[in-house]
């Protein structure tokens, strides 16, 4: 029971009553009470905290969390391209030729995901991953690889669900939720990032400004459930993983493909 109660606090739906009361709740003092019972029900790593659980005054600062300098090893090779999230990466492939990628079996254009014409056209042929954060995740946001940031821009007003169900029967939510999007630009290719809010506007949060990113460093973080759609020029990478791999856990700073 409050396991469920728990995710209806981070996978709120674009309901503006429903999603009022728990966004109240989990931001009062009165909401951390319940961080323990948050992190037992998870199965939380208490151990990778940055700060004990009595440090964290509301349920929503505790979901925020940092953790400890060392706790997520990124890979150092220098042609490696890592996670930049702690998820489930459930889905990756080809962007075909429509410039539409596929969840669920279901299409997503990326002109409707990016907003912009030209750069849509630059990842036809390319390819695209999915990753799911729950609950339980570790929700700050880092760079999959060394690069220059080429912009930066956000979309969308409202948010539904990002989970199963969610991507199953909701209206296209990647590509209309409220996002925010960072062009990335490496080896004369461009690497799109974006990060889907699934609660409502402001569900994500920059805490990077500058022009140069380094692999794995913090871009930005999640208030409450999310997804990111990581997007590559053709020719760009060579991913980590076989194409009939299903729904694989992976860490933040993990390898998931090397640069061509």
């Amino acid at each position: 029971m409050k396991k469920h109660l728990y995710k209806a606090m981070v996978q709120l739906t674009n309901n503006p009553i429903y999603s009022d009361i728990l966004k109240r709740f989990a931001t009062s003092k009165m909401s951390g009470k319940l961080n323990q019972s948050f992190v037992n029900a998870f199965n939380i790593n208490q151990e990778e905290l940055q700060y004990e659980i009595n440090h964290y005054p509301t349920i929503h600062d505790f979901f925020i969390r940092q953790l400890k300098e060392g706790a997520r090893e990124v890979d150092v090779s220098p042609s490696s391209v890592v996670s930049p999230v702690d998820g489930v990466l459930t889905e990756w492939g080809t962007i075909d030729e429509k410039a539409n990628f596929y969840v669920k079996e279901n299409d997503y254009p990326l002109k409707k995901l990016l907003g912009l014409k030209n750069t849509t056209r630059r990842y036809i042929g390319g390819t695209y991953m999915v990753f799911y954060l729950s609950p339980k995740d570790y929700h700050r946001i880092h760079s999959p690889i060394k690069a220059k940031v080429v912009k930066r821009w956000a979309l969308g007003k409202y948010s539904e669900p990002v989970n199963k169900m969610g991507l199953l029967l909701g209206e296209k939510p990647l590509a209309n939720n409220y996002r925010l999007i960072t062009e990335l630009k490496v080896e004369q290719k461009h690497v799109a990032l974006a990060k889907i809010g699934a609660l409502n506007v402001n569900s994500v949060h920059a805490s990077h400004l500058k022009p140069q990113l380094e692999k794995g460093e913090e871009l930005g973080y999640f208030s409450f459930g999310s997804s990111v759609v990581l997007l590559f020029e053709a020719g760009l990478i060579k991913t980590a993983f076989a194409t009939d791999e299903q729904d694989i856990m992976i860490r933040q700073g993990e390898k998931i493909g090397t640069l061509v």
